[in-house]
């Protein structure tokens, strides 16, 4: 991810995809990620601090929420009005909550934003709070700030989001697994944490009566024993079947865990189907011909 023409380049490829989804009839809620972008944005606040006042990790959430929701709302109507399709396309900002008493406040886990020799790394700490964690590699010690990584639990515009959906809109929203808040005497209050984009999606999903949830990445299904000489696609399998195989630990958490984890959570809530597939295969897995689909 580099320059905004480059993502647009790479969201015309997403959005052509897309636009044959809402082609084939289907209604269509959209999440996405935003590490590259809120990493991006965290650079720039550390070389600009003594300039502009460094904002919360919250408030960069919600400006990458209007940086790829501005983009995809654009291209994506771009692609629908290609093939004739005239679509109404919003973004949505979307707050999750949170719970203050989540074991990852305790134990901040998630690397962001720049990395720190041993003493910047100390005056990060001391001057702006951040918890610090020196991070591998050869060489020189380096160090990076970590933050929570906690469970979501509630959308909060998930009534707006379906609203939206019911009146014919496609939504993006839960972008970057929305902006953290918890919830105290009736007030939200952001917090500096990251929601697992992946998990929001799901909550986002249930709340929403999603028929399906899909999960589009680089690659066309699932795998056992991904990279090794015993390597096994994954087609269509039960959610029974996927939990015994996330628990051997065949999906390491920071790739493939989490989509599994919340495709799995998605078919044992619902009854309803999970994908997972590449963008390529998002018309044939919706046609039940690619991907790995999980069943209940």
């Amino acid at each position: 991810m580099g320059t905004a023409e480059e993502q647009f380049r790479n969201l015309q490829i997403v959005c052509e995809q897309l636009a044959e989804v809402v082609k084939m009839g289907y209604g269509l809620a959209i999440t996405h990620g935003n590490g590259p972008q809120v990493g991006d944005l965290s650079l720039q606040q550390e070389l600009a601090k003594n300039i502009v006042p460094p904002q919360p990790l919250d408030v960069l959430g919600a400006m990458t929420q209007g940086q790829i929701g501005y983009m995809i709302q654009q291209s994506l109507g771009n692609s629908l009005r290609k093939i004739g399709i005239e679509a109404p396309v919003v973004t949505v900002l979307t707050q999750v909550v949170v719970d203050p008493n989540d074991p990852a406040f305790r134990d901040p886990t998630k690397p962001i934003g720049p990395f720190y020799d041993e003493e910047e790394a100390k005056r990060a700490s001391e001057e702006r709070g951040f918890f610090i964690k020196e991070v591998g590699g050869l060489g020189a010690k380096r160090f990076r700030r970590v933050v929570p990584s906690p469970e979501p639990k509630r959308v909060v515009e998930r009534d707006a989001v379906r609203k939206l959906l019911e009146l014919g809109f496609i939504v993006i929203s839960a972008g970057g697994g929305g902006i953290p808040v918890i919830a105290e005497d009736g007030r939200l209050r952001g917090v500096e944490a990251v929601i697992d984009k992946d998990l929001a999606s799901e909550i986002l999903a249930e709340s929403i009566n999603a028929d399906a949830l899909m999960f589009l990445t680089d690659v066309d299904a699932v795998r056992l024993n991904y990279g090794k000489a015993n390597e096994m696609k994954i087609g269509r399998i039960s959610a029974y079947e996927m939990e015994r195989y996330y628990e051997e630990g065949h999906f390491p958490p920071g790739s493939m865990g989490p989509k599994v984890l919340a495709a799995i959570r998605f078919v044992r809530r619902t009854g309803n189907k999970a994908i997972i597939t590449s963008f390529e295969k998002t018309i044939d897995a919706l046609e039940g011909k690619a991907g790995t689909i999980i069943c209940g």
